[in-house]
């Protein structure tokens, strides 16, 4: 009986105590519960002032961003208004962004389309404070390029900018290809132009830090460049593109051979030993090939190729010239290329390239003879000149 007392007297205290302990533990979980949901609604108390503030932030970039534009959009209305009385029509200045330094050092030899001379070559060098190396990065995955320049070598620049309704500017220009027969401005990539800004393409060999090298180039070396795009075939490379019959005549301007001297790669040579470091090319050899692609056109002004072989010659500057070589149109200036007289009666002319002075002939048949080459003073500028980093 004492037994069964004590067995009873247990059982109530194990009932007691699990009773207890589950009494327990459901205080403890309705602790932690309300614990959790006070930080729940802490971190969601935080979210929605973080959102209210970030709207407050964009709403303030915003207002910020539209006041920059009603204030430029003021400016520029302004400034329309206070030139409205000289001209109706508004400007647009820009500063070139990078410099050609090009194997041409003079108009005379540069092609007139881009990609005809494979091997001219040339480096275009950005000035950092413009246009950091950081803004060349991708360019080399492109084949070609885009290059937007100025025509800085245009006599007929100042009058154009700071006068122009004295600028005279012509409405049709000698073609080459039609023997100085004129068409409008618009219908040709003549140089002279009421905004004198010239679009031509390239390949793309090198990109490296602020310098990209190029080939096929058609620009004079000094070209201040304003802007450069990347080649897009898909979009660029227009099938069907229709162009006028005198555009697809090339007979005109190509030559029949080009011909050098026996002792023309000697006296290059000769001259290869001071231009070596400085030269765009490995090798005279190079350089060679290099005066063969450019010389299979006729560089020479359409006067200058219309004029009679025997024409009339006169002293000037202390040097020979040919009178009818003197062009008076400005279309054809960027080709005029200098002449004399050899000691047989021959139009002897000039190409310089690189700083050398190329001397040759052309019969009446448009075949070339190359003669010589020689130190030129043409000014040249190279990725060591200083005045490189300053557009």
């Amino acid at each position: 009986m004492a037994a069964s007392s004590e067995t009873l007297a247990l059982s109530k205290w194990g009932v007691i105590s699990i009773t207890l302990t589950l009494a327990t533990l459901s205080v403890s979980t309705a602790i932690y519960v309300y614990s959790w949901t006070k930080k729940s609604r802490q971190v969601n108390l935080k979210l929605q002032q973080l959102e209210v503030s970030l709207k407050a932030c964009s709403d303030k970039c915003a207002a910020e961003r539209q006041g920059r534009i009603r204030a430029q959009q003021d400016l520029r209305k302004a400034l329309l208004q206070s030139k409205s009385e000289k001209s109706e029509w508004t400007s647009y200045p820009m500063s070139p962004i990078a410099t050609i330094q090009s194997c041409f050092s003079t108009r005379n030899g540069a092609p007139r389309q881009p990609l005809l001379v494979p091997l001219a070559r040339a480096t275009l060098v950005f000035d950092s404070a413009q246009a950091p190396p950081a803004s060349l990065e991708g360019l080399e995955e492109y084949s070609h390029c885009w290059i937007l320049y100025v025509f800085h070598l245009n006599t007929d620049l100042e009058k154009l900018w700071k006068h122009p309704s004295r600028s005279k500017f012509k409405a049709k220009v000698r073609v080459p290809r039609l023997k100085g027969e004129k068409k409008g401005v618009f219908a040709t990539r003549s140089p002279h132009r009421p905004c004198p800004i010239g679009l031509t393409v390239a390949k793309v060999e090198e990109v490296k830090g602020n310098m990209v090298q190029l080939s096929g180039i058609d620009l004079v070396d000094g070209t201040p460049v304003l802007d450069i795009k990347p080649y897009l075939p898909y979009c660029d490379n227009i099938e069907g593109a229709k162009v006028p019959k005198w555009v697809e005549v090339d007979d005109l301007i190509s030559v029949a051979s080009v011909n050098f001297a026996d002792g023309f790669f000697t006296s290059l040579t000769d001259c290869w030993t001071n231009l070596e470091r400085k030269s765009l090319y490995g090798s005279p050899n190079e350089f060679k090939n290099l005066i063969r692609q450019v010389l299979s056109w006729d560089i020479r002004s359409v006067s200058q190729r219309n004029a009679p072989h025997d024409s009339q010659l006169i002293q000037q500057n202390g040097s020979t010239i040919n009178n009818s070589d003197v062009s008076n149109h400005p279309e054809d200036e960027s080709n005029e290329s200098s002449m004399d007289l050899s000691s047989n009666g021959d139009k002897i002319y000039h190409l310089i390239l690189e700083g050398l002075n190329v001397a040759y002939k052309i019969d009446c048949e448009s075949n070339v003879y190359v003669h010589t080459v020689t130190s030129s003073n043409a000014v040249r500028r190279y990725p060591t000149d200083p005045q490189l980093n300053v557009v």
